[in-house]
């Protein structure tokens, strides 16, 4: 196997002959040409030629365009996801850098379900020996990673194959011009160097060791091929002009990449040009060789500048995005949780960290060799946040048990009074179960769904039954009402009334039904037109109001309304005690009139009033005992 390595190429001993006196072969290069440019320039040339090198063993297909992705923000589930795409639609070897920020996010987040998963199963009496976890998504990322490392190794194994015997045909193309230079054949010496030229630009990269010292001992002896073409100068000059109108429009289209503002395409289009200078162009006459490398060397050395303070600009660039990731990182360490209490503290900590965490990625992209030390940091920094916000909700879980016994308890309590039909009691209890599951905190996250679900089954299903008998109600309430309109505007008509008639106007009132709240006012109506009637009859005054008195506490009973029923008998027994009380003074008035004569107007006076406080009291007790016989 091939060390992938700059070193001499004499250093290597295992490697072919001619390789092995790369020394001796550079110094006879070195020898029969001599680019006379200057140090800088040399250095410029160099560095291009190395990245000819570097390229020359790898896939250098324009790879396309992945575009870049904050994988820290996405679900393992999407990370497998963008794993599978990443190897579906790229060649193995354009994807690590890809495959290594998926790795990283997902192992972070893995982490952290483990974590919490293991946690819940201590916090649960679990003993860590027997905690076992296992998930499909795992198991899926695994899967697509091992492919993936399999493709890899294989892509690289086979890559390695490639170039050793790559190698092993240029050294055979050296060693068959060298054997054609030392044993000419003018009469086909020129055809067979024309097969030589033609197999060389078939075989594919070497390893880049070995790239640039090839290349130099081939065309090396291709020079010296053309120096000693004396047989055919024709077919020489020929090939000469031809080369010097090739690396002249190379020159040119270099000399043009100059003014290139996409620094990375001239870079790229550079290479391409050296390469194409050294694999498909062969040499110009003698006198030439000078002249035309310098003019190349000179156009490398003004791309190379160009893309040198490019990337001195980038990396200061780059050093003011580091100079802002920090000061993000910084903004996130001082971050102070200390003060959040309960889970809206938590909620609202979260919200105001996310921002300042986008912070760190609005600020802009870092190259890979750049990004790593400060991402480092972030995690870290974020790592703390994370930390005190998983240590809070580990705590509260301990309480979340509790929670869940008492929505429990309450969704016992809503399930048993859905079924009820007493409504003012049911609905007074199923609205303070709902009070109370609102000041319960929160539960496990696996029970949540479900005891909501079957919390809020039961609630509905009895406001349901309960809208649907209110609706009902209502409809036969206006029923009612419209009834006990239209009677009353018939009993207004009566033009012939009668004890009886009367009293058969109460009964059919009473027996259209009760009114609802808001109608009760005809009541007062009805009871006044009873009034009204009752007067126009000649009947015993007495009779006459306590038939009134019972039209009202009768429509008082019909209407539940026992409150004013409790207020008419405090009222009652009140007048009972006022007639008592009046009468025992009359009759201690009359103690001062013992001497006085039976006709005496004064005595009369107050005999009158004591039988008319008698009178009435009678008729109160009358009331009275008519209230106590009401059953309610």
């Amino acid at each position: 196997m091939l060390e992938n390595k700059d070193e001499d190429v004499n250093k290597n001993d295992s490697k072919p002959e001619e390789v092995n006196n790369t020394e001796a072969s550079a110094q006879e290069t070195r020898e029969e040409v001599v680019h006379e440019v200057n140090e800088e320039t040399t250095k410029a040339v160099e560095e291009v030629e190395n990245s000819v090198a570097e390229s020359a063993e790898k896939d250098d297909s324009k790879e396309a365009e992945i575009p870049e992705v904050d994988y820290t923000s996405l679900s393992l589930e999407e990370l497998a996801a963008s794993l599978k795409s990443a190897l579906n639609n790229n060649s193995v070897q354009k994807i690590k850098s890809q495959v290594e920020a998926i790795k990283s996010a997902f192992n972070q987040k893995f982490g952290a379900l483990l974590a919490e998963k293991k946690a819940a199963f201590l916090a649960e009496g679990g003993n860590s020996i027997d905690f076992q976890f296992s998930s499909p998504i795992k198991s899926e990322y695994n899967s697509l990673l091992s492919e993936y490392k399999k493709q890899r190794d294989a892509y690289y194994k086979n890559l390695e194959k490639e170039l050793k015997e790559n190698l092993e045909k240029r050294v055979s193309v050296i060693e068959s011009l060298k054997d054609l230079i030392e044993d000419a054949d003018a009469s086909t010496m020129y055809k067979s160097f024309k097969q030589i030229q033609e197999k060389w630009q078939t075989i594919g990269p070497v390893p880049k060791s070995y790239y640039n010292d090839t290349w130099k001992i081939y065309h090396h002896h291709v020079e010296r091929f053309y120096d000693l073409l004396h047989i055919n100068n024709d077919l020489r000059d020929l090939d000469f002009r031809h080369n010097l109108e090739e690396k002249l429009k190379i020159i040119q289209q270099a000399e043009a990449l100059a003014n290139e503002n996409d620094i990375n395409y001239a870079s790229k289009e550079l290479q391409d040009l050296h390469k194409k200078w050294k694999e498909d162009i062969g040499p110009v006459a003698k006198e030439m060789r000078e002249e035309v490398w310098h003019k190349f060397s000179e156009a490398t050395k003004k791309i190379h500048d160009k893309r040198h303070n490019y990337f001195k600009e980038m990396r200061s660039k780059h050093q003011e995005i580091i100079d802002k990731k920090l000061a993000v990182i910084e903004l996130i360490n001082a971050y102070d949780t200390s003060n959040n209490k309960t889970h809206n503290d938590w909620q609202k900590s979260i919200v105001e960290f996310e921002k300042i965490r986008q912070q760190y990625f609005n600020v802009g992209k870092l190259p890979y060799n750049k990004s790593e030390e400060v991402w480092q940091k972030f995690k870290a920094a974020t790592k703390k946040f994370n930390s005190a916000k998983n240590v809070f909700y580990k705590q509260e879980k301990s309480g979340q048990q509790e929670n869940l016994q008492k929505k429990i308890a309450l969704i016992e309590l809503a399930e048993s009074l859905k079924e009820s039909t007493d409504w003012e009691m049911a609905t007074n209890a199923m609205k303070k179960v709902q009070s109370d599951w609102k000041k319960i905190g929160h539960v496990p996250r696996k029970f949540s769904d479900d005891i909501w679900k079957r919390f809020k089954a039961a609630c509905n299903h009895y406001f349901d039954r309960y809208h649907e008998e209110k609706n009902a109600a209502s409809k036969e309430d206006q029923a009612t009402v419209v009834a006990k309109k239209e009677f009353l505007d018939t009993l207004k008509e009566t033009e012939k009334v009668t004890k009886e008639s009367v009293l058969d106007a109460i009964t059919t009132w009473r027996s259209l039904g009760r009114l609802p709240r808001n109608a009760r006012h005809l009541e007062g109506k009805f009871n006044k037109q009873i009034d009204k009637l009752l007067a126009s009859l000649s009947m015993d005054k007495s009779e006459v109001e306590m038939l009134k008195f019972t039209t009202l506490v009768d429509g008082y009973l019909a209407e539940e309304d026992y409150r004013k029923l409790d207020s008419e008998q405090l009222f009652v027994r009140k007048k009972i005690d006022e007639s008592v009380r009046e009468i025992q003074q009359l009759e201690n008035n009359l103690g001062f009139f013992s001497n006085a004569k039976a006709d005496n107007p004064l005595v009369i006076n107050v005999r009158n009033q004591i039988d008319g406080f008698k009178e009435q009291q009678a008729i109160w007790k009358q009331k009275l005992s008519y209230l106590k016989k009401l059953d309610y």
